[in-house]
């Protein structure tokens, strides 16, 4: 037991695994204080566990994948490393009580005792109270013994987190699971835990949005992360969860559930609206929709923008090269383009942005509302001074003009999925072709994966995807003629730069 941390420092640090890679070691921080706890208390953390199971066993996901039968699971949580103390709980079971009346069927309860507060007696507790529920045990899970006391314990699923095992631990712990009928939920992070759990094909997926190098929340990770599963399963979008769009997200985003944990422990009045939001699928749809279908299994990252297309010839060109996105201009600039041009763009297939400059008091301008209710566009790009309350009602991503390091505290202010980075020009809005400073590419990701713009072209992105790894690059005047009108593109140019963004090992 008190190897395992050291096993997953090795296979954190291999470059395959980036987003595990040095996590301040926070996970393996927590794994280490439970391993050496475990020799303490032993595995029942001090209590006396019958021998045999006495509690009813709950399927916690049964049939197939499907999107009709949700899994939404609710937390019991009292603290947590990055939030720090949420709530006393002191009658888990009247939580669960909640959580049930406002329509979970399905309870997380985290019985970590270090940095969570949790315990084993939480577990036992909740489901001695509500044997009809099922109930997942959330901790830092590292022997097999931990997989038979969670059985007698009365847990129905467990928590199998690849980043923390090595892959024969895994493997022979998910085994032990099924054995005692225990649902697995295995956690993935990184393209590389998707790699170890590929053997095992499990039908429950966790994804969770916390980067474990920064510990904060990044509401991508998990769609990112999804595009690498290529087999039959349930995928569960774990932590980020604070608001009714949130759940909105989710589910447009075309996830099978949510667990939501802070939120509702420092808030139970937040459950049932939570449950409302999921079951909305029209605005979930309206609003996320084109998420799910930008990142598409299989599709290899960074995402390529094209933006300033002004011609049918120039965007079947960047469809043809591979680019996700085509980027239209709709405010004033050299590049911008009349509706028409978008509407004949339509069936290209790749989802089209339109790029907008709106003040504070605008609304969105009818014709693009319109686009986007056809068709037409999927996106909104917005680039002026919009307020959040005009971001929530359209689909779309924030961009920022980022003149200095300070700046790039305000993304974590908008909710939007994204924000793309773009550098600071006195009296422009973008497409200036200037390069951002370093600086503050550095210090936008501390807070969210950097989408990126400025001065990119086909020399210098691959550098650029490499160091900083961006969830999305974005090109207008690096891929231009050289014409002097910035309105048509340079073919070779747009093939030159996709191979060089997508081809830039991650």
């Amino acid at each position: 037991m008190s190897n395992a941390p050291d096993n997953a420092r090795s296979r954190a640090d291999t470059p395959d695994n980036p987003e595990s890679a040095g996590a301040s070691d926070i996970l393996l921080q927590i794994a280490a204080a439970r391993a050496e706890r475990v020799k303490r208390d032993g595995t029942a953390q001090g209590l006396s566990l019958p021998l045999e199971r006495t509690l009813p066993l709950v399927p916690f996901a049964p049939g197939t994948p499907s999107l009709s039968d949700p899994i939404l699971i609710a937390e019991i949580k009292r603290r947590s490393p990055s939030a720090g103390d949420i709530a006393p709980i002191p009658e888990p079971a009247a939580l669960a009580e909640r959580y049930k009346a406002a329509g979970f069927r399905r309870l997380s309860v985290l019985t970590e005792q270090n940095h969570f507060k949790g315990s084993l007696a939480d577990l036992i507790a909740v489901k001695t109270a509500h044997p009809n529920l099922a109930v997942l045990r959330k901790d830092f899970l590292l022997t097999p013994k931990d997989i038979t006391v969670s059985h007698r314990a009365g847990a129905d699923a467990v928590l199998l987190i690849a980043a923390l095992l090595p892959a024969p631990a895994l493997r022979t712990m998910y085994r032990n699971a099924l054995e005692l009928g225990l649902t697995p939920l295995v956690e993935v992070h990184s393209p590389g835990d998707v790699a170890k759990v590929r053997p095992l094909s499990p039908p429950l997926i966790g994804i969770n949005s916390r980067c474990l190098r920064r510990f904060v929340v990044d509401p991508l990770i998990p769609l990112e992360t999804r595009t690498h599963i290529d087999w039959p399963c349930r995928i569960i979008y774990e932590s980020g969860i604070t608001t009714t769009d949130d759940a909105l997200f989710v589910r447009g985003s075309g996830f099978h559930g949510f667990l939501v944990g802070q939120a509702v422990a420092g808030n139970p009045a937040l459950a049932p609206a939570l449950i409302a939001a999921w079951n909305d699928t029209p605005q979930a749809r309206r609003r996320y929709a084109p998420w799910n279908r930008l990142y598409s299994p299989g599709r290899r990252l960074p995402l390529v923008k094209i933006c300033g297309i002004t011609t049918l010839t120039d965007a079947r060109a960047a469809v043809a090269a591979g680019a996700d996105i085509l980027g239209f201009v709709l405010a004033e600039s050299p590049r911008k383009v009349a509706p028409a041009l978008i509407r004949r763009c339509a069936h290209l297939p790749v989802l089209k942005a339109g790029v907008v400059v709106l003040n504070s008091s605008d609304l969105l301008p009818a014709p693009v509302a319109e686009l986007l209710r056809e068709g037409s566009l999927d996106f909104i790009q917005f680039h002026g001074d919009e307020t959040p309350e005009t971001l929530k009602l359209w689909p779309g991503f924030k961009a920022l003009s980022l003149k200095t390091e300070n700046d790039a505290r305000t993304l974590a202010a908008y909710p939007a999925p994204a924000v793309l980075i773009d550098a600071f020009s006195p009296g422009e809005h973008g497409g200036t072709g200037r390069t951002l400073n370093p600086r503050i590419i550095a210090a936008a990701a501390e807070h969210r994966r950097p989408w990126i713009a400025g001065g990119l072209n086909p020399e210098n992105v691959r550098p650029i995807v490499r160091q900083w790894n961006p969830g999305l690059v974005d090109v207008s005047t690096g891929v231009t003629l050289d014409d002097g009108t910035k309105r048509r593109k340079d073919h070779q140019k747009i093939r030159r730069f996709i191979a060089q963004a997508k081809g830039a090992p991650q």
